[in-house]
């Protein structure tokens, strides 16, 4: 993670990215990392979200491109199961976006909703929101606790 630190923003934006994806790696701290070195609160948030929401839309990618029968072979995932979470997901529908923010299981989030097929406008907006709101909690606590 110091590696990317080292990068500065452009480091910020791909280990966000990354973190969005199944990739396991900790956006978080890159961003404390970059605030607590002097970096731009706005252009830190701002660059954080961007590459976390990319990462998160290509986990919604990938998902789209699943199909029922990989899950049923592969993973060993019964139908029924499928079926439950997907009424799930329509019942919630692109809601469920928000939550893609969530620690280990954001990612799986953005995967089921392309999986699903949930309407991709709305999901990539709440994601937007959700990735964001993060960010900019993490940055308050940084401003508030530590200068």
């Amino acid at each position: 993670m110091e590696a990317l630190l080292e990068y500065g923003y452009i480091g910020l934006f791909i280990g966000s990215f990354l973190a969005a994806t199944v990739v396991p790696f900790s956006s978080d701290v890159l961003l404390v990392g970059m605030l607590l070195a002097g970096g731009d609160p706005i252009i830190t948030v701002a660059v954080a979200t961007i590459g976390n929401w990319l990462g998160g839309l290509t986990s919604y990618w990938l998902g789209w491109l699943g199909k029922t029968e990989w899950l049923e072979r592969w993973f060993r995932v019964k139908r029924e199961t499928i079926e439950r979470h997907k009424a799930k997901v329509e019942r919630w529908g692109a809601w469920l976006a928000l939550l893609t923010w969530t620690p280990f299981v954001g990612d799986v989030f953005a995967i089921v909703l392309g999986f699903y097929k949930a309407p991709f406008w709305p999901s990539a907006l709440w994601m937007f929101v959700g990735k964001c709101g993060r960010f900019i909690v993490w940055a308050l606590l940084k401003i508030y606790l530590v200068a």
